[in-house]
């Protein structure tokens, strides 16, 4: 659920969310999707064109989670809303290999950061 405070930013042209402008003191603070901070407290335009800077992009890149047992799971994102995040395990781009599905809350937590293995390997996180 988006937090009281907080306001939809969509896309000029085809109005897709890029992110959301949170209230703070005199000014916003640009949300990216994940419920993160991109900027810190600027005006109203500038939140807005750090949003559409940043775009959508990155959301396709690879993830890792860290699950409770402290693994480090590759994951891709499959899902990103207001009300919750869902991530799978990379398939490799393989449609015969099985997911694990991993349902997270929104702002996602930060056990949710980009990839830091090396794309090359299976796993890519090494030994």
């Amino acid at each position: 659920m988006i937090p009281d405070g907080w306001f939809e930013h969509r896309r000029p042209g085809d109005r897709e969310v890029l992110g959301y402008l949170r209230a703070e003191g005199d000014g916003f603070v640009a949300v990216d999707r994940l419920g993160r901070a991109v900027t810190g407290v600027v005006d109203w335009v500038e939140a807005e064109e750090a949003l559409e800077a940043r775009g959508l992009g990155w959301l396709a890149d690879l993830w890792q989670l860290t699950d409770a047992d402290g693994a480090v799971i590759r994951v891709r994102l499959v899902e990103v809303g207001p009300d919750r995040v869902v991530v799978t395990s990379d398939d490799f781009g393989a449609v015969d290999v099985p997911v694990r599905r991993y349902e997270l809350p929104f702002p996602a937590p930060a056990t949710l950061q980009p990839f830091m293995g090396d794309r090359g390997l299976i796993g890519g996180l090494g030994p």
